[in-house]
């Protein structure tokens, strides 16, 4: 292996150290519970205080919206199934997209099997959500409205502000899942008019195990772990003091280098996506060109298997991730490629890079001419392509 170059960030990213020089101390010298009672346990509740002040702030929301969670698909669970509970009076219809994350449709198929109705919208060949079905597909016992921000393999932007505009005309609760969005682009809540966004901490360079749900006040939604009062009674169980200290760290730290990072980050995946569409022949971009999450690259190659491109490329040291769900043990390709319109056997030859702050040219560079020599490799093993140059 010459070098190691990570292309993954989409699946986690790296503590940064700051990061974890602010967590060390709770986990050592400031240990305390902070829900005891004694003047020592108060520095951990304080801590608690200051990162949910800077969460809140991020997305110019108040420090009483925020609640600390295990992670994005907890939060995800938590705003759909609670809300579905709270308002099944009023109606027991959700509308989602046919490309969320899993840990929104498999919560929506579970909703199914206890006597909920959920429309699943169609989304363009770039992975956009249409407003005018959205718009259509509205009924008087319409509950729920939850779209991801932005997509998490394709990378493309959903229209949220009119999303949010469309549910509160309408007088329904929107949800969104801003795993990935959250940290690479700003996000204001009022403005978007959302009333309910999930997040992760591991996302954006903070530690694992830590997320959060934002809840608009005045949002009927009951507990999702019941116990104790921790988290004003709405999340049991002790807090993950460290991690959520990690995680406003990171928080702040994204929120103080967003615009110079997201230029440098746009400036790194333009010139990946035009150096591989120009000098690797068939293959095509997937997601919206300019609508897409600034770190972002997920390209398809014909006449190719994505986990054979995985394996070849983790043998040159490079970290990337496969368009199609192989990987997990399933046959068939990623869901939200054969949602935009790619058949089975383009879906599978698919690759995701998601760059970070800390991806140089020299890094791109790299992977590409590694991906050429695969690329080529690859076809030259495939009888598809070979018949393909033939009829050619």
């Amino acid at each position: 292996m010459e070098r190691f170059v990570y292309m993954d960030n989409a699946a986690t990213t790296k503590v940064r150290p700051e990061v974890l020089e602010a967590m060390l101390p709770y986990y050592k010298e400031n240990f305390g519970n902070p829900s005891s009672i004694y003047r020592f346990s108060a520095i951990g509740k304080k801590a608690i205080d200051d990162a949910r002040d800077i969460v809140a702030k991020s997305l110019g929301a108040k420090d009483t919206e925020i609640y600390f969670t295990g992670g994005g698909s907890e939060g995800d669970n938590w705003a759909i199934k609670g809300i579905a509970d709270a308002y099944a009076s009023k109606g027991k219809h959700i509308i989602t997209s046919k490309i969320e994350h899993h840990a929104v449709l498999h919560t929506c198929e579970y909703l199914e099997k206890h006597g909920y109705e959920v429309t699943y919208l169609d989304v363009d060949e770039d992975g956009v959500v249409s407003l005018e079905q959205l718009e259509k597909e509205i009924r008087p016992d319409t509950i729920l409205i939850s779209i991801m921000y932005a997509n998490n393999e394709i990378g493309t932007i959903q229209p949220i502000r009119e999303i949010g505009a469309i549910a509160k005309e309408h007088q329904i609760i929107f949800h969104t899942d801003a795993v990935q969005a959250y940290g690479q682009i700003p996000i204001n809540v009022d403005e978007d008019n959302i009333d309910l966004l999930s997040v992760s901490s591991h996302k954006l360079n903070g530690p694992k195990g830590v997320g959060m749900l934002y809840i608009r006040n005045g949002i009927k939604i009951g507990s999702f772990i019941h116990g104790g009062a921790q988290e004003r009674h709405r999340r049991a169980g002790t807090e993950n003091v460290p991690g959520i200290v990690g995680f406003g760290k990171a928080v702040q730290i994204a929120m103080d280098t967003m615009e110079e990072r997201e230029k440098q980050e746009i400036k790194i995946r333009d010139y990946g996506i035009d150096r591989i569409l120009k000098e690797i022949p068939y293959c095509r971009l997937n997601g919206h060109r300019e609508q897409r999450l600034p770190n972002n690259i997920n390209i398809s190659y014909q006449f190719i298997e994505g986990e054979s491109l995985l394996i070849m490329l983790d043998m040159a040291g490079i970290c990337g991730s496969s368009g199609s769900a192989c990987t997990s043990g399933s046959l068939d390709p990623s869901h939200v490629l054969l949602a935009i319109g790619l058949p089975h056997e383009i879906a599978h030859g698919s690759l995701r890079l998601t760059i970070s702050h800390e991806t140089t040219k020299e890094d791109m560079d790299y992977v590409i001419d590694n991906l050429k020599e695969i690329v080529q490799k690859l076809r030259a093993m495939s009888p598809l392509y070979e018949d393909f140059i033939k009829a050619n």
